[in-house]
């Protein structure tokens, strides 16, 4: 429904009114609105007012109404004017204090609706209102809050939050968030969680679980530990994971007091996804999947009261062909210095450059194509055979041999093979042989063997695996890959955003007169890669490499042509979740250092931090997990992160991997300001719900800010009470 609004001095509506405004607000009426109300993409003149009604009395659609006024106690209450819509059952051209919609059965009863007609930069309140037998039940009250005028030089305040896994933690971040004074906060994605508790990383207790009514109709999921856990894969699977995780109240606190931004990242659908396309067993099964795909957008629909671009009257259409189902990416103004533009880059993102279930041996860029697209044979080519014709074929048939050790299907055996990986498999072999039968090694040295990429070469020790695909990656043989892979594409390949919405965001941020321009981003921009090179790990592991190609690590090249375009322009900042760490940084384009935006990277509200998930990473590892100093080193991130000498971050000027908590950004017409509000893991397991002070004092602030034009990057230095600027050529504070 959209409404329009005028102000009416009072409200209206009588006794014999089954809706009427008099109606007790009792503990009884949460029962109908478990998760309370939210509001969300404020405009100057609109926003999107939410609620779920639920009446286990009662099935179909059914009546509900609301309220908004200018006062929390409701005694100038706006007189609202129905527009066209045919869930509007109110029609009074001279306007109605007390509207009427209905909550659809097919939408799970959440209620959506647009109050136009609005002043900017103004607060009001809203409440729902439902009957049951004879007597009207409310909602709890809302407040919400219109952006400013769009020539209003004002500042604008609002948090950023992400990854707020409900299982096992509580929202003790929330908490602390709702002190704050703010016009909107953002939601940079991971409001839920698909999975009811992967050991990897989700640890139910008796009061923070989530069990599936519908278990037949999840995906059944084996941890490490061989215990068994579920993912979402109907509606109902993920309806139940928003009413369970909307029911916590200090999140309907926040939703409450602030209206919200959202998008997604990928466990609103599925872990490390692309597109529809899941990634729980690493190739092994095919888990494209967009009947599963439609539910988890359906569900992210109703609940999330957003504004989309489709217009006033869109309405989540499960028969539509995917990707057009559902679009989320928008932009919002906030007066003269704040233009919000929203990404999604699950939707329509490529996949991971390396496959999951790729054979370690087999090679992905070959010397033709690497002379071909690069120009030359990079010096970390390695060499391979041609393994069916190479000495008669006598090491496809050792290799072939091992394969039931090793796991592989013999079938792979053949075309172009890494000499590295052959001798691993050849001096396995020999360790359990004897004298007799043993296999000379190749020389990697002899005449005539040509230079290639394999996947071995980039760290992949093993089939169907994460750890050499999407995570751990050799960073200078995968920074060959990707350019070998985007020169022969003609830079058609690595698509993030795909075509239209690159189109469209570029457009946004470039036309905007705005003060500034922030993206809401969904992973890390700044490169995160770590050199083990002299560290205390096996020689397989003396190299450099990326941590994570899940986000824009794994598409450089076109993370590069973006930033180049973006970059150009004054003050762009980014805004960033996903990662559950603390970063700061100025991305770059590498073709271009001066073409820098500011990114400021808010950590997880509640789930695992990156220290703790690269910890159990390396414990369920096969081969990780033997190397005693490898969990070590994981502990020791940060360093590995932002050392001035040793680490291959330039632009990273600032790590903390190790705790949760939220951003919270102030810009004005000379700065743009985040304070990040940090909070130590081991309050993450101690419900703080009556102990809020002693709750807050347990966060730590660190400061960072930009001034317009300079794209320079400032830390507030609490010793010194001085701002400090990030020399990238140095890679200090000064």
């Amino acid at each position: 429904m959209t409404a329009g609004a005028i102000l009416a001095p009072s409200a209206c509506g009588g006794d014999d009114d089954a809706t009427s405004p008099e109606c007790p607000l009792s503990e009884a009426s949460e029962a109908f609105f478990p998760q309370s109300v939210a509001s969300g993409d404020p405009r100057p003149d609109s926003v999107i007012l939410w609620t779920r009604l639920a009446d286990a009395a009662v099935s179909g659609d059914l009546p509900i109404s609301f309220q908004v006024a200018l006062d929390e106690a409701f005694t100038q209450v706006i007189a609202l004017t129905t527009e066209s819509n045919r869930r509007s059952v109110a029609d009074d051209a001279a306007g109605v204090s007390l509207a009427s919609l209905t909550a659809e059965e097919r939408y799970g009863h959440c209620v959506k609706v647009k109050i136009t007609g609005l002043s900017p930069a103004t607060t009001y309140y809203y409440r729902f209102y439902y009957k049951s037998g004879d007597t009207c039940y409310a909602s709890r009250i809302g407040r919400t809050k219109t952006a400013p005028a769009p020539d209003a030089d004002v500042p604008v305040r609002f948090g950023y939050i992400s990854c707020q896994d409900y299982i096992g933690r509580y929202y003790n971040s929330h908490r602390i968030m709702a002190r704050e004074d703010l016009d909107f906060f953002v939601v940079l994605g991971d409001y839920i969680y698909e999975t009811t508790g992967d050991p990897s990383f989700q640890s139910p207790s008796d009061t923070r679980k989530v069990t599936f009514t519908d278990e037949s109709g999840a995906i059944s999921l084996e941890g490490a530990d061989g215990s068994t856990f579920f993912a979402a894969r109907t509606l109902g699977n993920y309806r139940e994971l928003y009413r369970t995780y909307r029911g916590d109240p200090a999140l309907q606190r926040l939703h409450e007091l602030f209206p919200v931004l959202p998008i997604w990242d990928d466990h609103e659908y599925s872990d490390d996804c692309f597109g529809a396309t899941a990634t729980y067993f690493d190739g092994a099964k095919d888990e494209h999947d967009i009947p599963r795909r439609k539910a988890a957008n359906q569900a992210w629909f109703e609940f999330m009261p957003v504004d989309y671009m489709a217009g006033d009257d869109y309405e989540y259409n499960s028969d539509a062909e995917y990707l057009q189902d559902i679009t989320i990416y928008r932009d919002f103004r906030f007066g003269k210095n704040v233009h919000l533009v929203l990404t999604d880059l699950r939707s329509y993102r490529d996949d991971h450059l390396i496959p999951e279930e790729a054979f370690p041996g087999a090679v992905a860029a070959t010397e033709e194509a690497l002379d071909t697209n690069l120009g030359n044979i990079p010096t970390v080519a390695k060499p391979y055979v041609e393994i069916d014709s190479y000495q008669g074929g006598i090491y496809k048939e050792r290799l072939i041999a091992a394969a039931p050790a090793v796991g592989y299907d013999p079938a792979v055996i053949t075309g172009d093979i890494s000499v590295a990986y052959i001798n691993r498999i050849v001096e396995m072999l020999n360790e359990s042989s004897g004298p007799g039968d043993q296999t000379d090694l190749i020389d990697p040295e002899a005449p005539g063997l040509k230079l290639g990429i394999s996947y071995f070469d980039l760290g992949k020790f093993g089939l169907n695996s994460s750890i050499g695909s999407r995570y751990l990656v050799d960073k200078n043989a995968f920074d060959a890959l990707s350019q070998t892979e985007w020169n022969a594409s003609g830079g058609e390949n690595e698509r993030v955003m795909g075509s239209e919405q690159e189109e469209w965001f570029l457009k946004t941020v470039e036309s905007s007169d705005s003060t500034w321009k922030v993206w809401a981003n969904e992973y890390c921009l700044a490169q995160l890669a770590i050199n083990l090179v002299g560290q205390p790990v096996p020689a397989d592991f003396q190299r450099e490499f990326y941590l994570m190609l899940d986000g824009w690590d794994g598409f450089p090249n076109r993370r590069s042509a973006i930033l180049g375009r973006i970059g150009a322009k004054e003050n762009v900042v980014a805004i960033t979740g996903d990662i559950h760490a603390f970063y700061a940084g100025r991305p770059t384009a590498i073709s271009d250092g001066s073409r820098q935006v500011i990114e400021i990277v808010g950590s997880s509200a509640s789930s695992k931090t990156f220290k703790e998930e690269l910890e159990s990473q390396v414990k369920a590892d096969p081969i990780l997990s033997q190397i005693p100093e490898a969990a070590f080193l994981a502990s020791l991130i940060d360093s590995f992160l932002t050392n001035p000498t040793t680490n291959p971050n330039p632009t990273l000027a600032y790590a903390n991997s190790g705790e949760h908590g939220f951003c919270v950004a102030e810009a004005s017409s000379d700065e743009f300001m985040v304070t990040m509000h940090q909070m130590p893991i081991s309050v993450i397991h101690d419900d703080y719900a009556d102990r809020e002070d002693e709750l807050a004092g347990l966060f730590k602030k660190m400061q960072f800010k930009t001034m317009a034009k300079t794209k320079e990057l400032f830390q507030f230095d609490e010793a010194t009470s001085a701002w400090l600027r990030w020399d990238q050529a140095t890679r200090t504070w000064e």
